[in-house]
């Protein structure tokens, strides 16, 4: 059971690495080498993006990842079940019940089992999704983890993770992934008290993501265009200008009903994450849609076509639409 499950992972993971090249026009990571690395390792990463920020580092990483989540997605039991198998770990904070604070020892101890395990677990520092160019104060979750693990004589490597994109309501993505310089647990550890312990690593994590996580004013277009555009050349926008126009047309009744829908649900700061979302289960829904469409009025090898045409010009839609909004 257990080997059907990971294997089942695998093919999620494939589908949704294929999703992204898709849904997102470039995704650039400064440092790719961080990307094949073993654990033990500590990604403490800003949250500008609620879930779709997992959900990229998963996929890029070769190991799997597991990711701290807000713990009220835990309530229900088969969704706990759910997200487990997911790779994600609750997280609880003061807003989601003074009560359940006592789960996050829990979960921490699990982080160190996996960390024992040579494994990766993946960190927001921020606390909380918030949709800017901008990072927020952090909190001590990090810290305690990370000293708590140091302490176990684990060879943890902290590493700071920037995550910063060009929208967080356009579709098709900019994301720079930037990786800035491991924690030193030397300077952490010289201190023989909790508080001066975690100051101190909160001291170094704040100044390094300071380093790596985009700081922009939104009202600034000039500098938000040349940090977060990427340049298209004339002859990529030449050659991909009709199947673009295509895919812009043919995916009209999918994306504008189920953006219309995302955002009478979702008008907060989850927009980006739940729109991606809903596509990566509804396109496939759509394509086979299509293609018995196309199959009953043209032919079958036409319409198997499209399960490639149509995501292409899908893609050429995406690499030409205005990156600032």
């Amino acid at each position: 059971m257990r080997y059907i499950a990971a294997v089942l992972f695998r093919l999620l993971k494939a589908y949704a690495k294929l999703a992204l090249k898709i849904f997102c026009r470039k995704i650039i990571v400064n440092k790719p080498e961080w990307l094949t690395a073993q654990g033990p390792l500590l990604l403490a990463s800003n949250h500008p993006n609620s879930f779709l920020d997992g959900i990229i580092i998963t996929v890029l990483f070769e190991q799997y990842v597991y990711s701290l989540a807000r713990g009220d997605a835990f309530r229900n039991h088969k969704h706990a079940k759910l997200l487990r198998w997911l790779h994600l770990l609750p997280v609880y904070r003061t807003s989601e019940g003074v009560e359940n604070l006592e789960h996050n020892y829990k979960t921490f101890e699990s982080c160190i089992d996996i960390f024992k395990q040579n494994g990766i677990v993946m960190i927001f520092s921020e606390g909380r999704c918030v949709n800017e160019w901008h990072l927020r104060p952090l909190k001590k979750g990090t810290a305690r983890l990370a000293t708590s693990t140091w302490l176990e004589d684990v060879d943890l490597t902290v590493l700071p993770v920037g995550l910063n994109y060009n929208s967080f309501r356009n579709f098709g993505k900019n994301v720079f992934i930037n990786f800035g310089e491991p924690i030193k647990k030397e300077e952490v550890l010289a201190h023989n008290k909790d508080g001066k312990m975690f100051l101190t690593f909160n001291e170094a994590l704040q100044n390094e993501l300071g380093k790596v996580v985009f700081q922009i004013d939104p009202a600034d277009k000039t500098e938000l265009k040349r940090r977060v555009s990427v340049k298209i050349p004339l002859w990529e926008k030449f050659l991909l200008a009709v199947p673009a126009f295509f895919g812009f047309l043919v995916h009209i009744p999918l994306y504008f009903p189920v953006k219309a829908l995302n955002g009478k649900y979702f008008d907060n700061d989850h927009f980006d994450s739940t729109l991606v979302g809903i596509l990566v289960f509804t396109y496939p829904i759509y394509l086979l849609l299509l293609s018995l469409v196309v199959g009953i009025c043209f032919s079958w090898l036409t319409a198997l076509s499209l399960w490639f045409i149509l995501p292409f010009c899908a893609w050429a839609c995406v690499r030409l639409k205005p990156q600032i909004s």
